[in-house]
């Protein structure tokens, strides 16, 4: 069974397409747990799943960390792939930039943003487009002191670890969010964990299920105030753009594409698809395993790296998902943006 669960990347397609909707991603993380419970926990899964930890400390010297972090005997030290670049610590984190540049805005329009640890880390300059774009649009964007979202403990079979902080975030939220001050995030798997994992982990269920009602992807979150009429085409300019989305696998399974879709679709010039591909193949940490590394690829090459090769270089990739981002630069050397950096690019 331990070899089974090894090539199930967590990518929850099952949960919506199995007749009898089973999770076995769920199944994999309460199997982990119990495993290594009894035979003991990996360093290296020990270093994966406490990633936001060890980022905390390597963010004070990012440029140290990462040099040390690629060089190849650390690389093979740590299990992970030689063939994989670690992903870079950014020079300042979110929280940091946040801090200096967040004023006050007087405005009845609230939104709570998830400082989500892949976010706050490694991919900053999204942070700042996102809120430029919804401060821009005239909303006060908040980003208070909470935990981590605890994807990576619950990827790894760190259940404990993962209640924890999904207690401690549920807490936290349980009295700021509301439907008129949701809880948006940047990264699917982050974001989505109140939606899923924590109606299982929580302690308290009544608060997290109210949560989970007011917490969307930010693509959720657009895709509903243009229902609202909040906002609105003449709010972007009018530059024409062809836009390829590529969807993350827990976008597909506990959401949809279709915000994505309506959200690129805001300015008036844009031609937007969506690729029709499975699984990129990174799956958060399964793809820099060195043992996995071969098998990402070929995932990779089953349907979404054909597809990119054979898009237009002018041509705008979309992907949400900071993995789906790394894979598609690593199988296809083309750059992938997220949603709202694109669509940041069209504020007039």
């Amino acid at each position: 069974l331990y070899e089974v669960f090894d090539l199930c990347v967590s990518c929850k397609a099952c949960a919506s397409e199995c007749p009898s909707n089973v999770d076995v991603s769920a199944l994999k993380s309460e199997f982990l747990y119990q495993y290594q419970k009894k035979n003991g926990f990996s360093i290296r899964n020990k270093i994966f799943a406490n990633n936001a930890k060890l980022n905390q400390l390597g963010s004070m010297f990012p440029s140290l960390t990462n040099f040390i972090l690629n060089q190849s005997w650390v690389k093979k030290s740590m299990g992970i792939a030689l063939e994989r670049e670690v992903p870079h610590l950014a020079e300042t984190t979110f929280r940091k930039w946040y801090q200096k540049n967040h004023i006050k805005k007087i405005t009845n329009k609230k939104v709570f943003l998830f400082c989500d640890e892949f976010t706050n880390y490694y991919d900053v300059s999204v942070g700042i487009d996102a809120h430029k774009l919804l401060t821009k649009l005239d909303y006060e964007v908040l980003v208070i002191d909470h935990e981590e979202s605890g994807r990576a403990f619950i990827s790894k079979g760190f259940l404990e670890e993962a209640q924890i902080l999904a207690n401690k975030n549920v807490a936290i939220f349980k009295n700021l969010i509301s439907e008129n001050s949701p809880l948006i995030g940047i990264e699917p798997s982050a974001i989505l964990t109140f939606r899923d994992e924590y109606l299982r982990l929580a302690n308290d269920k009544e608060s997290a299920q109210k949560i989970a009602k007011n917490a969307f992807t930010i693509e959720e979150f657009f895709k509903l105030e243009i229902e609202k009429g909040t906002i609105n085409s003449n709010q972007f300019s009018e530059d024409s753009k062809n836009i390829k989305i590529h969807g993350h696998c827990h976008q597909k399974a506990l959401s949809s594409l279709e915000p994505t879709f309506a959200m690129l679709n805001l300015p008036k010039n844009t031609n937007v698809t969506i690729y029709n591909s499975g699984c990129c193949g990174m799956a958060g940490s399964f793809g820099y395993e060195k043992e996995h590394y071969d098998i990402s690829m070929q995932m990779g090459e089953d349907t979404l790296f054909p597809k990119i090769r054979s898009t237009e270089r002018e041509t705008v990739i979309v992907a949400a998902g900071t993995s789906c981002r790394h894979q598609i630069g690593d199988g296809t050397n083309r750059k992938a943006l997220h949603p709202v950096t694109v669509l940041k690019s069209f504020l007039s």
